[in-house]
């Protein structure tokens, strides 16, 4: 048999009171809680959707670990190559060669970053091969001084497939004039698109033979990329490797190269979360409002209870299981259309936008021109939980003004 007090409690959520303006507050705290609910777990998920898509694009263009040395220049790669390929972690390992230099083109110059690949290695490591729209990495051979360029870096300069740009090195040759640059020529043989400004805007790929020339550094390297089973364990491979390592090289891992940015979406993603609560908040405090109307339209109902034997605490329990049951409903009507519609995006914003004519992320202006979801139910029950322990929170004090009624107090004017 169920305690009076939950059965008293449930019976004043679903009566018809005199007083419906109660039941409209009670409707709207329970609305605004689904509504806080709702929006936190849509929005958390499209953040995750987010940074799971450029953590991709990142990835797709980058290795997930490297192994570098002091003044960009490895010159027994070889035994190093063979120690990194030995962890049980890394998938695929090879070298590069990278450095800074210019491109000029007719009367264009663009300042680029120069990675000199092994081009059938690098489809084990990255997905760049997957990535060039013309041409093919493929065509990066030997001696024959190739350049694959990225989509905005080849449309600044006005390039071409087929093209000859003029390749500018800071390593230069000492003349009777001074230093001069060293300058080579080579031929647009693929332009690829990663849909990121850092890989599009100035990075440009070129044979390792030929950057090994270019920069003068003969058999030397300046690292070792390599390809992880795991991503996520890339810190703890790079700490392994770096116990491993001689000095004078490290090993640097991708949260590492880009720690900046995550660490903003991260703070992002925290700061939104504490925002949006606000929602569940002020629901809550719709809440409060709920049951000291109701309180003070149960003042009779109290007192006879009082008159009966019912202690303080039971006329706490009874609006406390009036207040849980408003909050309850609202968390579980927002968790339920929060995923249903954090799993449809892809179907609902197309829809959005195709109704009122409009385009939230247009292709010409955002690399991501989708909105993403990636759905986590470990947030989807913290939103809930809090959501839930918020709306118990605010229960606190209507009840336990209900428990201080006076019985001949209450009854004077009945």
């Amino acid at each position: 048999m169920q305690p009076y007090e939950l059965f008293i409690g449930l019976r004043y959520t679903r009566a018809k009171r005199r007083n419906h303006f109660i039941s409209f507050i009670s409707l709207i705290s329970m609305l605004g809680m689904a509504l806080g609910v709702m929006a936190l777990i849509v929005v958390l998920s499209v953040m995750n959707g987010f940074q799971k898509e450029i953590r991709a694009r990142m990835l797709g263009a980058s290795p997930h670990l490297e192994v570098v040395a002091d003044g960009g220049r490895m010159n027994d790669w070889q035994s190093i190559l063979k120690k990194v390929e030995s962890n049980p972690e890394v998938l695929a390992a090879a070298p590069y060669v990278s450095g800074q230099g210019m491109l000029s083109f007719g009367q264009s110059v663009q300042g680029v970053i120069v990675r000199g690949i092994d081009p059938t290695k690098e489809t084990e490591i990255t997905e760049l091969a997957n990535k060039v729209k013309t041409g093919s990495l493929a065509d990066l051979r030997s001696t024959e001084f190739g350049i694959v360029l990225g989509s905005d870096l080849a449309r600044a300069l006005g390039v071409s497939m087929n093209e000859k740009v003029m390749l500018i090195a800071p390593q230069g040759s000492i003349t009777p004039a001074g230093m001069m640059p060293r300058l080579k020529q080579f031929r647009v043989v693929g332009i690829f698109e990663v849909g990121m400004a850092p890989y599009d805007n100035s990075l440009a790929l070129i044979n390792i033979f030929d950057a090994q020339k270019l920069f003068q550094l003969g058999d030397a390297v300046t690292g070792i990329s390599t390809k992880l089973k795991d991503i996520d364990r890339a810190p703890d491979v790079a700490a392994e490797l770096q116990r491993q390592l001689p000095d004078g090289l490290y090993a640097n891992d991708w949260t590492h190269q880009n720690s900046n940015y995550f660490s903003a979406v991260k703070m992002e993603k925290k700061m939104m979360f504490i925002i949006l609560s606000l929602i569940v908040a002020v629901a809550a405090f719709n809440i409060v409002s709920t049951l000291v109307m109701a309180v003070t339209d149960k003042q009779a109902d109290i007192a006879i209870l009082r008159t009966l034997g019912a202690s303080p605490f039971s006329i706490m329990k009874i609006f406390i299981v009036q207040g849980v049951v408003i909050g309850l409903i609202g968390t579980l009507m927002g968790s339920i259309s929060g995923i249903v519609l954090a799993k449809n995006l892809d179907v609902v914003v197309p829809f959005i936008e195709h109704l009122f004519s409009v385009q939230f992320l247009s292709k010409d202006v955002y690399y991501i021109s989708e909105l993403p979801s990636d759905l986590r139910y470990h947030e989807v029950m913290l939103v809930s939980g809090i959501s839930f322990a918020i709306s118990l929170l605010a229960t606190l004090y209507p009840s336990y003004r209900a428990s201080q009624t006076q019985p001949a107090e209450a009854l004077r004017y009945e």
